[in-house]
């Protein structure tokens, strides 16, 4: 998703510069975009005015920002905006991080929703925490590849914010594939159902970008289920401090364990329907 954000970014004048971990994605997108691609975090010649991150984990984003000297070339007063779904326990380690205060770097946990599709179109939705500071530069900044930004409170919300979204997303798709499941084994015919249906009550984003595509079986798409997995134990596990009991999240995070144990780590959430196969 981070390649095609970038894209844009570039796409509208902004002087980008690209760094992935697997350098043969940031010479693929040189191909595509205007910008420079950087070898290593480690010998900088840049004073950078912010940095986004869309890494695939904690342990990820704790390699880049704090085993670099990536921070050492951010300026005064910048701004680092986080697009990766974390825990707030990361969130907290960023914006007490001694180098981040001196430098009275903002920071923003601005998780995304919308899919690689969403990216590369521009049309994601972005929920975003942070403070004031910097909050006009980075919301138009982001405007380049997002539909809505919306600023839900303090650092950390953002990732509450993405949270929710999970459990939503999860109890969509499982209703989803069991709805699928049931038309399928009577026979109807499945397209004109959703067209039938997807104009009423049940319309979700799932269903309208999701439905056909899980009764043929395809799930080559953005978001593997294993990055969900991660999503939900941190759900899961932030519930579990507010005693709250998640039952059915947890027994879908459940359920795409066992897909994942199949062989099934990389394909779309939309998957959990092969349980029904």
């Amino acid at each position: 998703m981070g390649f095609h954000m970038a894209g844009h970014l570039s796409a509208k004048g902004y002087e980008v510069y690209v760094y992935n971990r697997t350098k043969a994605k940031s010479i693929k997108w040189l191909k595509t975009f205007k910008g420079r691609a950087l070898d290593s975090l480690n010998e900088l010649d840049v004073n950078f005015d912010g940095v986004f991150l869309c890494l695939k984990n904690d342990s990820a984003i704790q390699e880049v920002l704090f085993k670099s000297n990536l921070i050492d070339c951010l300026k005064i007063n910048s701004f680092i905006v986080d697009h990766s779904t974390t825990s707030l326990a990361l969130v907290n380690e960023v914006i007490s991080h001694k180098k981040l205060v001196s430098k009275s770097i903002s920071f923003f946990d601005a998780p995304v929703s919308g899919g690689e599709s969403g990216a590369i179109n521009g049309k994601l939705s972005i929920m975003m925490g942070g403070g004031k500071k910097n909050k006009i530069r980075v919301r138009r900044l982001v405007s380049s590849y997002a539909i809505s930004v919306v600023h839900i409170g303090a650092n950390g919300h953002g990732q509450i914010a993405k949270m929710i979204n999970q459990i939503c997303i999860t109890g969509i798709i499982q209703s989803l594939a069991e709805a699928l499941s049931f038309g399928r084994a009577k026979q109807v015919d499945m397209s004109r159902v959703m067209e039938a249906i997807s104009n009423g009550a049940a319309q979700s984003w799932q269903m309208d970008n999701r439905s056909i595509s899980m009764v043929k079986g395809s799930f080559d798409f953005g978001f593997a289920l294993d990055l969900m997995i991660k999503d939900l134990n941190i759900v899961i596990d932030e519930a579990s401090k507010e005693r709250i009991n998640l039952e059915v999240t947890d027994l879908i995070k459940k359920k795409y364990q066992t897909l994942s144990k199949l062989g099934y780590g990389n394909d779309d959430t939309s998957a959990l329907i092969r349980l029904f196969d």
